[in-house]
Parts: structure tokens; C-alpha cells; sequence
């Protein structure tokens, strides 16, 4: 009997993918989703710091931090939520228990970096369409930072009775440069205030010491809104880069909790650090 000599089978290599779009895109989706109906919520009831303009709302310190804090708590929620999705939908893969793992906190990252982008995606958008929030209809906002001070523009230039041929779009360009001056080191300078009481008498029709008193008003009152907006600014970027570092966290941490009860690990209430783990690695 002849034994036919032995034939060498090609061998596939199988390819694993370490990233699953699909669990990661559907993740991220319910963690933008959740996040834009919290962050809704939060600045319906007043725990937003996006102006500080007197006839929005209170800007009180208390208020922003509250919401500096309203923003952590938030991306706590969202992406643990998205990440728990997201590794709880990954496909099982064959591997060591440290490597599939590592595979599931690497997806929750994903998610993380896709929700922070469509988030900012709509930050911007919603941003464009309030460019013109305080701004009085008609009257064109050509200088950036106008609407912080489009209240105080209004009070310098209130009037009983306007004069006739003046410009009042462009007086409120040229008087809102000049405002946002005030918050500097120097300040207003002394040949920027008499242009403005110029100005402001000119469009007003009050008397030089009645617009002199008036420009001072509103100088100090213009320099007191943009402090104000410099300090919720800070606590805005501060606030919400600690929420995104701290959603990268969660985002993991979430996943590799999703994994673990794919894989038959019982559920609990908390994630833990041993427990879990030493179950995922007996299945």
C-alpha cells in the first residue's frame, strides 16, 4: 500500500480586531445622546455658566462651580453609560484574560474620544446659533465679545429722542472697542473716555456732564461683565477638562465592567478592582 506523501495545508491568519466600530459608534451615540439631555436639563434650571450677561441670569461664584460641578457628575453618568454599552457589545475574542481586558477598556477609550467629539460638534453648533443672544435686532455685531456688553451698550446710548443722521450701528462697534478696553491693565485710556463721552452725546443729545457721568457708569459696569466672564471662563475650561480626563476613566473602567459581564461575570454595583477581575479570569 502506497502512502501518499503529506500535503501542507495553508494556514489562514487570523486577523483580530482589536477595535469593534460598531459597539463603539452605537456607545458614544447614547453617550452624546444622555449627555445633550443632562447638559439641557442643567441649564434649564439654571446650572449653566455660558453668560454672564445681567439680564440672563445669576453669575454668582456658588453657581458657577455648582455647575462646573453639575458638568463632572454628568460625564460620570454619560460615559459610564456608553462604555458599559459598548464593552457589553464587543464580540467576544480569544485571548489571555489581561489582553481581552485591555481590548475592553481600549474600546470604552474609543468611545470616549468619539462622544467628546460629536459633543464638541454640537457646542459648536449651538454656539453659532445663539452668536447673536442680548444683541438688539437690527443692529449689527461686528466685534467679538459685543453681546457680553450688548446691555451696557444699550444704557449708553438710551435716549428720549435720537438725533437725526446718526449712525447708532456703527457708534455701537466703535463704543463696544472701547468698552472692551476696560478690563485691561490700563483700562480705558483718557483719550479712548473723552471720544466716548463725545460719542455719546452726539447720539444721545445729553448734555457733556450728563454723558460724562453716564460713560463712567457703564465703563465700570462693562469692566465688572467681563471679569465676571473671565472667571466663569476659567471655571468652564477647568471644570470640563477634569470631566473629560475623568470620562476617559469611567469610559474604561465601564467597558471592562461591560466585558466582564459578557463573558458570565455575575453583575454587581460596583466595578471593584479584585473581585471581578479574579471571576473574569476563571470563565
Amino acid at each position: 500500500m502506497t502512502i501518499a506523501d503529506p500535503v501542507r495545508a495553508p494556514i489562514e491568519d487570523a486577523r483580530v480586531s482589536y477595535v469593534q466600530w460598531g459597539p463603539a459608534i452605537a456607545g458614544a451615540l447614547v453617550a452624546t445622546g444622555v449627555g445633550f439631555v443632562l447638559d439641557t436639563f442643567g441649564a434649564a434650571i439654571g446650572l449653566a455658566v455660558s453668560s454672564t450677561a445681567p439680564t440672563w441670569r445669576d453669575s454668582s461664584a456658588t453657581l458657577q462651580v455648582a455647575s462646573g460641578l453639575f458638568l463632572i457628575l454628568v460625564a460620570i453618568v454619560v460615559f459610564a453609560g456608553g462604555g458599559y454599552i459598548a464593552g457589553r457589545m464587543r464580540r467576544p475574542e480569544p485571548g489571555n484574560a489581561d489582553d481581552v481586558e485591555f481590548r475592553d477598556g481600549t474600546l470604552g477609550l474609543v468611545v470616549w474620544a468619539i462622544a467628546i467629539i460629536l459633543t464638541a460638534f454640537i457646542a459648536w453648533a449651538v454656539a453659532q446659533s445663539l452668536t447673536r443672544l442680548g444683541v438688539p435686532s437690527g443692529v449689527n455685531q461686528s466685534v467679538a465679545g459685543e453681546n457680553l456688553i450688548a446691555f451696557d451698550l444699550d444704557r449708553l446710548f438710551r435716549a428720549d429722542r435720537r438725533p437725526e443722521n446718526t449712525n447708532i450701528r456703527y457708534a455701537r462697534s466703535e463704543a463696544s472697542r472701547i468698552l472692551l478696553t476696560s478690563a485691561a491693565h490700563t483700562g480705558v485710556t483718557p483719550e479712548d473716555r473723552n471720544y466716548l463721552v463725545t460719542l455719546t452725546s452726539a447720539e444721545t443729545g445729553l448734555a457733556r456732564p450728563d454723558a460724562e457721568r453716564r460713560v463712567d457708569s457703564i465703563i465700570a459696569q462693562a469692566r465688572d461683565d467681563i471679569r465676571k466672564a473671565r472667571r466663569a471662563a476659567v471655571i468652564l475650561a477647568f471644570t470640563a477638562a477634569a470631566a473629560a480626563l475623568l470620562g476617559a476613566a469611567v469610559a474604561w473602567f465601564a467597558s471592562c465592567a461591560g466585558g466582564r459581564h459578557r463573558d458570565g461575570a455575575p453583575p454587581s454595583m460596583t466595578w471593584g478592582w479584585l473581585g471581578p477581575r479574579t471571576a473574569h479570569r476563571t470563565h
